[in-house]
Order: C-alpha cells, then sequence, then structure tokens
C-alpha cells in the first residue's frame, strides 16, 4: 500500500481517522500524566555502579513475585510500543521508552539503562522533570574518579 492509498483510506474511513485521533490525545494526556510520574521516582543512586536495587515485593509469596513480575514486564513492553508511537504522535517518546526499558527484566538492561539515560534529550528532560518535582538529580558513577 503506497502512502497516497494509506491517505485516501483514511479519509474515506472517517472512523478510523476518528480512532487515530482518539489514541494520539490520549497518548498525549497519558505520557503528560504518567511520564512525570515514573521519573521522580526513580531512586537518585540507581545508576550509580554498587546500587542495588531490591524490589518491594522480593520477600513476598513467589506466586506473588511472579505475577508482579509478568505484569510489570507486560507494562514495560506497552510503554515501549507507545514510546514509538509517541516518536511519531505529539508526546514524550524517548522517556516513555526508557519507562518502558526501566519496566522490563532482561539481561544486559542495567548498561542499556546507562547508555539511554546519557543520551542528553533523555537525560536533560529527567532532569528538568525532577527539578520542577522538587526531587534531587540523578547521581551516576563518574568513570574517572569513582564517584
Amino acid at each position: 500500500m503506497s502512502l497516497v492509498e494509506f491517505l485516501d483510506f483514511l479519509w474515506e474511513n472517517e472512523t478510523v481517522l476518528w480512532l487515530l485521533s482518539a489514541f494520539s490525545l490520549i497518548s498525549f494526556l497519558a505520557s503528560i500524566v504518567l511520564i512525570p510520574f515514573l521519573v521522580i521516582r526513580i531512586p537518585v543512586d540507581y545508576f550509580v555502579e554498587e546500587y542495588c536495587h531490591l524490589t518491594p515485593w522480593a520477600c513476598q509469596h513467589p506466586v506473588i513475585r511472579w505475577i508482579v513480575l509478568v505484569v510489570k514486564n507486560f507494562l514495560g513492553v506497552v510503554f515501549i510500543i507507545f514510546g514509538l508511537a509517541l516518536l511519531l504522535l505529539p508526546g514524550q517518546g524517548l522517556l516513555t521508552i526508557f519507562i518502558g526499558i526501566l519496566c522490563l527484566n532482561f539481561p544486559g538492561k542495567k548498561r542499556l539503562e546507562r547508555w539511554l539515560i546519557q543520551r542528553s534529550s533523555v537525560r536533560l528532560a529527567v532532569g528538568w522533570l525532577r527539578q520542577r518535582a522538587g526531587r534531587q538529580p540523578l547521581r551516576f558513577q563518574n568513570k574517572r574518579d569513582g564517584r
């Protein structure tokens, strides 16, 4: 399907156009509310090399831990999908993808998180949101002096 055919399809199907518009509006509003909420809750020392994050449900029954793990990973995938959509629609796409990755569990996650947060656009946006919320800026380990 070419771009012209796709645009013709959209204009001929008003319902699809309204659904896409509603999705764009909902995702925009959700990103305005959820992203700052999640970003200000990242622990200050989360990106420090020695930081060992103990989840609140670590001491719960194994069934509860698995349910939480599955739900958390599902939400991570949803955030990444919305983040990719928000790269084309109005909203905070990079931050949404970053939050989605924070929710997922996979090998090499910590290294990827550090690499992503080092991107100037993500780091500036996260710092700005945390400053507006009255939270301390995130700390990072300096490779030269170990801080």
